[in-house]
């Protein structure tokens, strides 16, 4: 074989060798997917979206089909939901469809008083992303006589901490015009990111700014964020 006929061979065969390599690697780079997408579905089933969680002012339970006439009760005041895109939420029939969804979530929790044991309010845990990744926490809603005082941070701490003994940051959508709902979320820590989200709201399309809390270095002796 000639110099110039060794040279072609070689380089053929370095092609061939390379062909192969490039099958072999986008194997493996699909294989390694698979495996860390199969990894965070089995991580994501194992985490309770609907705990008991206890604190000093309230509690947070599962929600349940019965609980729809005390959490009505507490959300039906015009009030609560003048700032929120769902400004008719207070309405019983746009409600239901809200109670509805959230027992389907399986993930929405009700706030109940530790000292009335008269529900207060609701919020929920979600998986957010067309390839769940994030966990989210909203649909929250207090009654006016909880506002004001410490009941709102006590519910977003038991769920915060909940949340990170299993992921590293929680995401908060709030409408872009809900200024009262940004001030909560700011006032337990929440950082405003660049990222916008679009929600469909009874049929309207609802434009939410996205916050971001991620887990702090330290936890107070009592389970508290520090």
């Amino acid at each position: 074989m000639s110099r110039c006929e060794c040279s072609i061979e070689i380089t053929r065969r370095l092609s061939e060798f390379k062909k192969v390599a490039q099958r072999h690697l986008v194997r493996l780079l699909h294989t390694m997917i698979d495996e860390r997408q199969l990894k965070q579905t089995r991580d994501m089933k194992s985490f309770d979206l609907q705990p008991h969680l206890v604190g000093d002012l309230l509690e947070l339970r599962p929600l349940l089909a019965a609980d729809w006439e005390g959490l009505f009760a507490a959300a039906a005041d015009p009030m609560i939901w003048k700032l929120h895109p769902s400004h008719d939420r207070y309405k019983e029939d746009v409600f239901r469809e809200y109670f509805l969804e959230a027992l389907a979530s399986e993930g929405a929790l009700v706030a109940v008083d530790r000292k009335t044991q008269k529900i207060i309010g609701s919020s929920r845990y979600f998986w957010h992303g067309p390839e769940p990744s994030e966990l989210e926490i909203g649909w929250t809603f207090l009654a006016r006589s909880h506002w004001g005082g410490n009941y709102n941070g006590e519910m977003k701490r038991l769920m915060l901490n909940h949340a990170f003994t299993f992921v590293s940051s929680v995401i908060f959508l709030v409408g872009t015009t809900n200024l009262r709902s940004r001030k909560a979320v700011e006032k337990i820590g929440g950082v405003l990111t660049d990222r916008r989200e679009k929600r469909t709201l009874h049929g309207n399309v609802v434009e939410h700014v996205v916050y971001q809390i991620h887990k702090p270095a330290i936890i107070g002796y009592d389970g508290a964020v520090a």
